[in-house]
C-alpha cells in the first residue's frame, strides 16, 4: 500500500467518524429539543393553571363580600362558595400533578448532566 492510498484510507476514516459523530450529535439535539418544548408546553399549562385559581379566587371573594353584605350567617353553606373552592381544589391538584413531572424532569436531568461531567 502506497502513500497515497494510507492518506485516502485515513481521510475516508476520519470523514467516516466525522459523519457519525455529526449524526449523533443531531439526534442528541433534536431529543433535547423534544424535551425542552414538553417542559414549554407544561410550564405554560402551570401558569394558566395559575391563573385559573387567581380567577376562581377573585369569584370567590366576590360571592362571599356578596352573601356578608346580605347578612348571611354561615358562607361556608353556599352553593356556589362550596363549588368554587371545590373547583381551586382540582385545579390546585392538576398544577401539583405538573410541577411534580416538571420536578422529576428536572432531578432527571440533573443526574444526566452530572453523569456527563464525569466522563
Amino acid at each position: 500500500m502506497g502513500l497515497w492510498d494510507k492518506i485516502q484510507k485515513d481521510v475516508r476514516k476520519g470523514i467516516d467518524e466525522g459523519v457519525a459523530a455529526v449524526r449523533k450529535g443531531a439526534t442528541v439535539a433534536v431529543e433535547k429539543a423534544e424535551e425542552l418544548a414538553e417542559e414549554g408546553k407544561r410550564r405554560y399549562k402551570i401558569f394558566e393553571l395559575k391563573q385559573k385559581v387567581q380567577s376562581n379566587f377573585t369569584e370567590l371573594g366576590g360571592k362571599i363580600y356578596d352573601l356578608a353584605s346580605k347578612g348571611a350567617k354561615d358562607l361556608m353553606l353556599d352553593s356556589k362558595v362550596k363549588s368554587t373552592i371545590t373547583g381551586i381544589k382540582k385545579l390546585e391538584l392538576q398544577i401539583a400533578k405538573l410541577e411534580n413531572i416538571s420536578a422529576k424532569k428536572g432531578a432527571s436531568r440533573s443526574k444526566t448532566k452530572a453523569k456527563a461531567k464525569r466522563k
